[in-house]
């Protein structure tokens, strides 16, 4: 019997179900102890058309994990890194806030905390997942758009929609590798203005 991969974890973000009800943004910033005015998940909306044939459009967004992550490579004291696991983390006793990461982030997914000084963005909820639970947003999302996983087991949720599902990644033309998918993801939400 062949070696099984090693897990490597991702989020499919399925857009068909997404309502926009911001709960991966609330439940993220009460898990996090998020400071007011910044976000690790927060949704993109956008409305295409023209009355009365207008359609509201959500894109949630937060750290793609990436591969080839420009935030790591960028990182002067190594306080950024990638585990095995595909999950990229900052080590905060070892960030000295020079905000290079933030910059260099494509996806605009990491901020300096103000209260603590350092670089912060989603960690899939680190503490959880030791616990073997799920990130905070995908429990808490109601339309069940969010589903987390490992991409390397075929019986995993996540990578038995994504075998079903044709899904879009987020500048896969820079080469970075993300570990975040989209099902239903209209060239027009790409368009709109990144951030929060």
């Amino acid at each position: 019997m062949p070696d099984a991969k090693p897990k490597k974890y991702g989020m499919v973000i399925d857009l068909r179900r997404c309502v926009g009800c911001m709960s991966c943004t609330i439940s993220c910033k009460m898990e996090n102890g998020i400071p007011l005015g910044f976000f690790r998940s927060w949704v993109n909306m956008a409305e295409k058309g023209k009355f009365p044939e207008v359609r509201r459009y959500f894109q949630p967004r937060l750290c793609n994990h990436c591969e080839k992550a420009p935030c790591v490579r960028v990182c002067p004291v190594k306080a950024s890194y990638r585990r095995e696991d595909g999950v990229v983390l900052i080590d905060r006793d070892r960030c000295i806030g020079c905000g290079y990461c933030v910059e260099a982030c494509p996806y605009h997914a990491r901020f300096i905390n103000p209260n603590t000084k350092v670089a912060e963005k989603c960690d899939f909820c680190r503490e959880r997942m030791e616990k073997g639970l799920p990130p905070a947003c995908v429990h808490n999302c109601m339309g069940k758009a969010r589903i987390f996983g490992d991409l390397n087991d075929p019986q995993s949720d996540i990578a038995r929609l994504l075998a079903v599902n044709p899904a879009r990644q987020l500048k896969v033309e820079l080469g970075t590798m993300p570990h975040v998918y989209y099902i239903g993801l209209d060239e027009f939400l790409v368009m709109v203005k990144e951030g929060a």
